[in-house]
Parts: C-alpha cells; structure tokens; sequence
C-alpha cells in the first residue's frame, strides 16, 4: 500500500505542471484504491461557481471480512470548496455525507441481515485536470460513521457495526475525464 502512496504522489507532482486552467465543468473518475477493497466508486463533479462545485460518487461493495460477505450501495454526496478560483482543478476542502447499505450473509453460522451506516466526514485533496481532459484527484481525509444490524435470520449476536462506526480514515486516488 506505500509502494502505491509513493507512486500516485510521483504521478501527481508530475502532472500538475502540465495541469492548465480548466474549461470544464463536469469531470466523471473511478476511485482506484477503492477497487482494492472490492469497491468500485464512480464520481460525477459538476462546477457549481468559480470556487465550488458538487460531486455524487456511487458505490458498489462486494467483500468478505472472516466468515461474513458483505455486499449492497454506497451513496457519498460531497461539497468541494476549491481554494483558488477555477473549481474542478486545484487544492479543495469538502464535506461529505455517506450512506451505506449491505446485504450480510455469514455461511458458518448460516445467518443472513442487512447493515444500515451513516456517516460524514472532511476531506482534502488536489484534483489535475490535463490540457487532453485527462483528471487525476487525490484526498484523505476523516469519516465519523454510526451503523446498524437487522438479523433476518440465524444468530441474535449477528454484529458486524465494529467495521462501520467511529473515526476512520478516508483516502483515494481517482482518474477519469473532464468534459
């Protein structure tokens, strides 16, 4: 995972002197780290004003974490405030909200539920938009989530919130288009 950290900064820190002011104001981008954790993240970022812009990214999770698979949507509603005029491509700070729903399936104890999150958090990032259209945006940032388990059958103890709530860490590497 630092191998990856220390190739996508390279990356970045190259492209951002071929990055030009953007005409654009839509950019659509796949999260590449997410796709490690059996996510895949699409983003759609509209330009709202010269310094904001909103982004909707979807979700799909199909993990096993021990003996229990999770799998169901995730919607992130975000609101980028860029630091510089000429949203879409720069240095921004943005809120966001998330919801998450997964269908539970635990084959040993033969226990099936649906897990409720809810959460928000702050990121920060750098998003590069290249004279061709091409977009790379980096972001980490902090997440604070609450979650809930409905046991539709098998076990009462059927409890997997631990991974979903608290403090976590929120981070990606996303590249895509801007048109």
């Amino acid at each position: 995972m630092k191998k990856i950290l220390t190739l996508t900064l390279i990356l970045c820190v190259g492209f951002s002197s071929i990055a030009q002011e953007s005409e654009e104001k839509n950019v659509l981008k796949v999260n590449t780290i997410s796709l490690l954790l059996g996510t895949g993240s699409v983003f759609y970022e509209r330009e709202i004003s010269d310094h904001t812009s909103a982004q909707l990214g979807v979700g799909y999770m199909n993990f096993k974490f021990g003996d229990t698979k999770f799998s169901g949507l995730i919607l992130t509603p975000e609101f980028k405030i860029y630091l510089r005029k000429n949203a879409i491509d720069g240095v921004y700070i943005s809120p966001y909200f998330r919801y998450q729903k997964y269908s539970l399936e635990n084959s040993k104890e033969d226990a099936k539920g649906t897990l409720t999150s809810m959460g928000g958090g702050l990121i920060f990032g750098r998003q590069w938009i290249t004279d061709s259209g091409f977009t790379m945006d980096l972001f980490f940032g902090g997440h604070y989530g609450k979650a809930d388990v409905t046991v539709d059958s098998g076990p009462d103890s059927f409890d997997k919130t631990g991974l979903f709530e608290g403090f976590r860490m929120r981070m990606g590497f996303a590249i895509g288009f801007a048109f």
